[in-house]
C-alpha cells in the first residue's frame, strides 16, 4: 500500500498509539531499501495525540548513534497522515529473546552477554542525554521508557535502543504528566521517583535499566507482584530480594554495580550513563556480541518455524465446510464469563440492631466508620452469623482497639497525651520526627455529632478519629473513621473517576477480597500510578485534616505497630507537616498574625531541639532558613524570600511556625 513516499509491505506491530510497518521506498533508487514507517492509528491523529507523535519526531531525529535506532524522516502523506520512517533491525527485541531463552533454559541470558546488552544501551543513553539542538543548547531528553521491548537485537548482535513515544525533552515534568502514554506492563520497569509523580532527570533512565539488566540477568522480572500496585510498591522501596538471591553467583563486584543503578536515592546512583558502562564493561566479553548474535538467530528462527506452522494449519481463504468450526479456545467451559451478583450480607450489633441486606461496600463503609465494630455478628454473604473479627474478608477493614472503648482493653498505658485545643498538631508530629518513633497516634475530636434523644443508635461518625501509625518517624499508615476519605470517594472528588465508574467498581469489590485500588486496576478505570499516588495523596489529606481540629485529644502508643497493612505509606513528617499548615493556615492568613511583628529580629535558636538537627527539610524549609542564618528583621526576609514571585507571605510564614516550633530559629519579642 502506497503511504507517502514509501510502500507498506506488513504490518509488524501495533501498540496504543501507533502502529508498525515494514516498508520500502517508492523510487527503488532510494536507500536504504527496507526500513520501518511508524504511523499513527488514525483516531489519534488530531490534537494531542499528533503534539505527542511530532515531538517523539523531533526529540528521536536529534539523536544520531550507532546504538540508537535511526531515524531516516518524518513528515506528513498527503492526507495528512503523520509519519516517522526509522532504521530496520532485522532480529528480535530483548523481551522476545529472554522469553525464549527462559523456556528453554529456565534462567536469563549468560552474564557476559547480559551486561554486553546493558553497556550497549548505556551508550545509547548516553547519546540521548547528551543530545543538543541546532545551536548547541542542551535538549537535556529523559527516554523514560527503557524497557526489554524497546531494546531491539539484531542477527549480528547489534544493541539499538528505541522509541521515543514518551521520551520528554528539559521541561519540568513528572509521570502524572504522560501517564497515559505508558502501556500495561511497562510499569515494572519505573523508577521510584516516577512511581511518586515527582520529577525525574537522566537517572531515571538508568535506573530502568539497571531493573532491565536485573531481568535479563534473572530471567524474569526483577520487581514481582500480584498486581500492578505491588508491583509499584516494590519499585518504591527498592526490593531487590531477587538479585540478592544470585548474588554469589555473579562475578565478583557486578551485584554492587547493579545495586548503585538500582539506588532509592537517585544521589547514591551512578551519576551519568558513561560512567555506569564504564563500571559495567569489565563484566562482558569479547565474545558476547557473537554470542547474542546466535541467540538472536535461534529466536528469530523459531519464530518464523512457528509462524509457518500456524500458516500452514489455517484453512484456506476461499475453502468451504459445512461444519461447525473447532473450538480453540483453552479456557474450560465452566469458566466461561457471566454475570457476577454478589449474595447480600446481613449484620446484628451488640445492641440487637438488625442490618440489611446490605452489598459488600456498605459494610466496610460500617466498619471504615465506627457504625459496625468487634463483637457484632454478620451473615456474610448468607454463610451464617459469626462475630466480624472471625471474617477474614472484613476483619482486615478493622481499626486497632482503642483504649477509649469500654469494650477492649486497647494497647495499655499512652505513653503521651495531647489535648489539641492546647497543644497543636504540629507539635505533636515535631515530637514523633524528634524521637524517631515508631508507634500508633489515636487522634479524637470531640465536637463530633452525638445521638439525638430517643435514637435506637448513635449517629454514623463524622470523621471524629483518626489512627496515624509511624514507623522510625516516618508515616506508615492512616485509619479514618470519615467515610469520604474512602479511597474510590477520594478518587471521585478529585475527577480520576466518575460516580457511575465507582458504582461499578462497589458492584464487583469482592472479587479482590475488597482492595479498592487493584478492583479499578483490573477494571481499566484509573491507571495504576494514579491509584498508587492517590493512596499517598489519601494519606497526606488525612494527617492535614487533623491540623485543622479546633479541639480533641491525642494519645500516643510507642511500638504498637499496624495490622493487615497492604499499601505501607513511607512518607516522611516534614512534608507532611507542611501540607498540615497548609490546611491549617491557608492562604495569606498567616500574615495578619505576624502583621505586628514584621519589625522584629529573626535569626538562628539558641536552644536547639537535639533530635531535629539532622532531620531532611523539604528544599521549601531550607531556603527559608538559609535567609535567617543571621539576625535580621522578619520584613527583610519575607521581601527576600518573596522576590521574583516563586512563593507568598503566606507560605514563608507557614515555614517559620514550622521553624520556631523546631527552635531552629527564633523571633525576638521586641
Amino acid at each position: 500500500m502506497k503511504f507517502g513516499p514509501y510502500v507498506l509491505e506488513s504490518r509488524i506491530a501495533v501498540g496504543g498509539t501507533a502502529e508498525v510497518y515494514l516498508a520500502r521506498p517508492e523510487d527503488p533508487t532510494k536507500t536504504p531499501q527496507k526500513l520501518v514507517v511508524k504511523r499513527m492509528l488514525p483516531e489519534l491523529s488530531d490534537g494531542e495525540g499528533r503534539t505527542m507523535f511530532e515531538r517523539e519526531a523531533q526529540l528521536h531525529a536529534s539523536v544520531h548513534h550507532k546504538n540508537v535506532v535511526e531515524v531516516y524522516a518524518s513528515g506528513t502523506t498527503e492526507d495528512g497522515e503523520p509519519y516517522l520512517a526509522m532504521e530496520f533491525v532485522d532480529g528480535v527485541d530483548a523481551h522476545r529473546l529472554l522469553r525464549r531463552v527462559k523456556q528453554e533454559t529456565g534462567g536469563g541470558l549468560p552474564a557476559d552477554v547480559a551486561v554486553y546488552v546493558a553497556h550497549e544501551v548505556l551508550r545509547a543513553l548516553a547519546s540521548v542525554h547528551g543530545a543538543t539542538d541546532a545551536s548547541g543548547k542542551p535538549l537535556a531528553i529523559v527516554h523514560r521508557d527503557v524497557t526489554p521491548s524497546n531494546v531491539y537485537l539484531s542477527n549480528e548482535g547489534d544493541v539499538k535502543l528505541g522509541d521515543f513515544g514518551i521520551a520528554r525533552g528539559s521541561e519540568k515534568t513528572t509521570l502524572k504528566s504522560t501517564a497515559a502514554g505508558m502501556l500495561k506492563g511497562k510499569y515494572a520497569y519505573l523508577a521510584p521517583e516516577q512511581v511518586a509523580g515527582e520529577p525525574v532527570d537522566a537517572r531515571a533512565d538508568l535506573f530502568s535499566l539497571s531493573t532491565v539488566l536485573g531481568e535479563l540477568l534473572l530471567g524474569e522480572p526483577l520487581f514481582p507482584g500480584q498486581g500492578q500496585l505491588a508491583v509499584l510498591l516494590a519499585i518504591r522501596d527498592c526490593r531487590i530480594d531477587a538479585l540478592d538471591a544470585i548474588r554469589a553467583r555473579l562475578a565478583p563486584g557486578l551485584y554492587d554495580v547493579l545495586a548503585k543503578g538500582l539506588a532509592r536515592d537517585v544521589d547514591r546512583r551512578w551519576k551519568n550513563a558513561t560512567e555506569f558502562a564504564d563500571a559495567l564493561a569489565p563484566f562482558s566479553s569479547a565474545g558476547a556480541r557473537a554470542a547474542l548474535g546466535a541467540l538472536v538467530q535461534k529466536a528469530r528462527g523459531e519464530s518464523r518455524d512457528s509462524a509457518r506452522k500456524l500458516v500452514s494449519a489455517a484453512p484456506a481463504e476461499n475453502a468451504k465446510s459445512t461444519s461447525p468450526p473447532a473450538r480453540t479456545s483453552a479456557i474450560p467451559a465452566e469458566r466461561a464469563t457471566g454475570e457476577y451478583t454478589a449474595l447480600p450480607s446481613f449484620v446484628r450489633t451488640r445492641a440487637n440492631v438488625q442490618h440489611g441486606p446490605w452489598q459488600f461496600a456498605r459494610i466496610v463503609e460500617a466498619i471504615a466508620t465506627g457504625e459496625v465494630g468487634r463483637g457484632d455478628q454478620i451473615d456474610y454473604m448468607q454463610s451464617g452469623y459469626k462475630p466480624l473479627e472471625e471474617i477474614e474478608e472484613l476483619a482486615r477493614f478493622l481499626p486497632m482497639q482503642t483504649p477509649q472503648t469500654s469494650r477492649v482493653e486497647g494497647p495499655g498505658k499512652p505513653d503521651q497525651t495531647y489535648d489539641l485545643s492546647r497543644v497543636s498538631m504540629l507539635e505533636v508530629l515535631l515530637g514523633v520526627l524528634e524521637r524517631d518513633d515508631t508507634g500508633v497516634l489515636f487522634a479524637e475530636r470531640t465536637d463530633a455529632p452525638h445521638a439525638a434523644p430517643g435514637a435506637s443508635q448513635p449517629p454514623r461518625a463524622m470523621g471524629n478519629r483518626k489512627e496515624l501509625y509511624f514507623v522510625r518517624g516516618r508515616l506508615h499508615h492512616v485509619a479514618s473513621s470519615n467515610a469520604s476519605e474512602l479511597l474510590g470517594e477520594y478518587l471521585v472528588r478529585r475527577g480520576k473517576l466518575t460516580r457511575e465508574e465507582l458504582d461499578m467498581a462497589l458492584a464487583v469489590l469482592p472479587r479482590n477480597q475488597g482492595r479498592m485500588g487493584d478492583t479499578l486496576i483490573s477494571l481499566g478505570l484509573v491507571s495504576p500510578v494514579d491509584v498508587f499516588q492517590a493512596i499517598r495523596d489519601q494519606g497526606r489529606d488525612r494527617v492535614a485534616d487533623v491540623f485543622m481540629w479546633k479541639s480533641g485529644s491525642a494519645h500516643f502508643y510507642r511500638n504498637q505497630i499496624a495490622q493487615h497493612v497492604e499499601f505501607p505509606l513511607d512518607l516522611d513528617l516534614p512534608t507532611l507537616i507542611l501540607a498540615g499548615m497548609e490546611a491549617a493556615v491557608p492562604g495569606e492568613s498567616a500574615l495578619e498574625r505576624y502583621r505586628t511583628r514584621l519589625h522584629h529580629v529573626i535569626g538562628p535558636g539558641k536552644r536547639n531541639r537535639p533530635g531535629l538537627l539532622h532531620v531532611k527539610w523539604p528544599p521549601q524549609i531550607s531556603a527559608i532558613e538559609a535567609l535567617m542564618r543571621r539576625p535580621r528583621h522578619l520584613s527583610e526576609v519575607l521581601s527576600d524570600a518573596t522576590r521574583g514571585g516563586h512563593t507568598t507571605a503566606g507560605s514563608v510564614l507557614r515555614v517559620l511556625d514550622v521553624l520556631l516550633a523546631s527552635r531552629i530559629v527564633e523571633l525576638s519579642t521586641r
